[in-house]
């Protein structure tokens, strides 16, 4: 079930990575981060300018069809669903701020009909765009924090005190958001067809 006061974001294919050996952080067992520095995006896809505001896809056909341009082969890949809380957070100000989609970009977010929400990470977006890093991964912070089983906070309380107390700060450049993160399971080309420009 989605979060009504969380902002729809889009959707993102990505090759889960189990937890990395250098990553000390007992129970996590794979890394379900909105980032794609340990569980790679699907391909280097901003070339091809399908994506929406949010840097991510109003639905998954845009995906597959990029896929089939680049002969990328989509078996074991992971379907994955983002909606973000609507503000950001500075460090150097300890504030928050709005976050909206770049108007440069269409964002018409087609939502699941069946989201599982897997929990809640934290991206740095220093240039409010793509994702950048997520430090619970990328920067050994889940060995200070209580994540869960993929590498994630159980809750979106939890996210926003542990950003609140300082857990992030120095970690990566900010403004940190904290993105829900839905998983919606495995895709091949055979189960979306391409359908129209988005």
């Amino acid at each position: 079930m989605t979060n009504p006061s969380l902002l729809p974001a889009g959707y993102m294919l990505k090759r889960v990575a189990a937890r990395p050996d250098w990553l000390v952080a007992p129970g996590v067992d794979d890394i379900y981060s909105v980032s794609g520095c340990i569980s790679a995006d699907f391909a280097d896809y901003i070339g091809h300018w399908r994506h929406n505001g949010f840097w991510l896809f109003d639905n998954p056909r845009p995906m597959v069809a990029i896929a089939t341009a680049e002969d990328i082969d989509l078996s074991g890949l992971t379907l994955f669903y983002y909606e973000l809380f609507p503000q950001a957070f500075h460090e150097d100000t300890r504030a928050w701020s709005a976050i909206a989609a770049d108007p440069a970009f269409v964002t018409a977010v087609e939502p699941p009909p069946s989201p599982a929400l897997a929990g809640y990470d934290v991206a740095t977006f220093s240039q409010n765009n793509k994702a950048e890093c997520s430090p619970l991964s990328c920067n050994h912070l889940a060995g200070r924090a209580a994540v869960n089983r993929h590498c994630l906070f159980t809750s979106l309380d939890a996210a926003r005190a542990a950003l609140d107390a300082g857990l992030f700060d120095r970690s990566e450049p900010g403004p940190f958001r904290i993105v829900a993160v839905h998983r919606l399971g495995p895709i091949s080309a055979a189960e979306v067809t391409p359908a129209g420009p988005r």
